[in-house]
């Protein structure tokens, strides 16, 4: 159910990592087929399901390309959402509005949530893939990248295959193994899985009730907070303390209300909240309330996900954004060169990667005030030329 699965730094080679990834890839798949047998699974079972279990190289390719996270928020925002996809959102909201009836019912999740992310996932099921899912997600547990994230999602789908659920030669989904029209994991699948169509099995592929029933029972189960809003588009006064913005920070409406924000449209609710400027103080301001943070559950890039929130609202009747004047973005490149220049200072700022996320976000704002500059966490080349 991710775009693009977190950035997780790469892991550094131990003893004990050595044992569950890399090395002989038939031996790798040899040591999945034990461990399987080992965890009660039957061996003619396990032998049928590892069959044609082969290593693929595109995968590891789609892995290693992130470059489309390193687009500012109004750049992203703006190639994801057309107004093709706004018109479709509507049509599809009205296509099956007995299933976002029963979502907002059952659990509390606006049916623009939804929408988002099934436009932004598959285009409404349009494009789901067409990678070998046991391949992929064989391949990625090989690579000692992220071996504790993918090794378990390949037990998972030995589940669903003995379910009748999954076919190892047949089911192709998205290159990091996620299955169907919301994009799920296999483990996600058998915890969340949901029959929404009635007919007794769980196809997220096939089944559109079933793929958004399933994903709103993943939302809830990642604590999605019931009939509560998540992102807000506000107008804040050029005077505010620009220290307080940013999601480290955190004031309840009403005190934000005091500091001079103000809804673009509809008023503050008065729930915990941070003022987040995606671009700084001269761009698009939002408050963030306590179920945008479930986002990361679903996706770790800042962009990716700030994108969906909005544009959830913007399915829900929200006005397009407010873009300002923005100081201009710096380059991949510059970004990691500042990136770099952070870490030398001290700052953990999750890798090196030329993307803007919460981490680098944090560091810059601490620098900022050191030198006595607006603290809006906004990189821009002035603060790159003193740092």
């Amino acid at each position: 159910m991710r775009f693009i699965l977190p950035f997780i730094a790469a892991l550094c080679a131990t003893s004990a990592q050595a044992t569950t990834c890399g090395g002989s890839f038939a031996n790798f798949v040899e040591g999945l087929k034990q461990e399987a047998v080992a965890s009660g699974h039957d061996r003619g079972t396990v032998d049928q399901f590892f069959a044609n279990a082969s290593q693929d190289d595109a995968v590891l390719r789609a892995d290693r390309r992130q470059g489309v996270f390193q687009k500012d928020f109004i750049d992203f925002s703006r190639s994801l959402i057309s107004q093709n996809r706004v018109n479709n959102g509507a049509i599809y909201s009205d296509r099956f509005d007995s299933v976002f009836d029963r979502i907002e019912r059952e659990y509390g999740i606006n049916r623009g949530v939804l929408l988002a992310f099934w436009a932004f996932e598959t285009d409404f099921g349009q494009v789901q893939g067409d990678f070998n899912t046991l391949n992929a997600l064989v391949t990625l547990s090989h690579d000692c990248r992220r071996p504790e994230l993918f090794r378990p999602q390949v037990m998972a789908a030995l589940t669903l295959f003995e379910r009748g659920d999954f076919s190892p030669t047949n089911t192709r989904g998205a290159w990091a193994g996620e299955i169907g029209q919301v994009q799920m994991l296999p483990k996600d699948i058998l915890e969340n899985g949901r029959d929404g169509d009635g007919d007794g099995h769980v196809d997220l592929k096939g089944s559109s009730p079933d793929a958004l029933m399933s994903g709103a029972a993943m939302l809830s189960s990642l604590g999605w907070r019931a009939n509560e809003p998540w992102l807000q588009e506000v107008t804040v006064p050029a005077d505010l303390d620009w220290s307080l913005t940013g999601l480290n920070h955190e004031m309840s409406g009403h005190d934000w209300a005091n500091l001079g924000v103000q809804g673009r449209s509809g008023s503050i609710a008065n729930l915990p909240a941070s003022v987040l400027l995606p671009m700084g103080r001269k761009g698009p301001a939002f408050l963030a309330y306590p179920n945008f943070h479930v986002y990361f559950e679903w996706n770790k890039s800042m962009v990716y996900v700030t994108t969906a929130a909005y544009f959830a609202t913007r399915l829900e009747g929200a006005p397009a954004y407010n873009a300002g004047n923005p100081d201009p973005a710096l380059s991949g490149d510059e970004i990691m060169t500042l990136q770099r220049r952070l870490e030398a200072r001290g700052y953990d700022v999750g890798g090196v990667d030329g993307i803007i996320g919460e981490m680098t976000r944090e560091a810059v704002q601490t620098e900022q005030e050191r030198l006595s500059l607006p603290a809006d966490a906004w990189p821009t080349r002035d603060l790159l030329n003193r740092l």
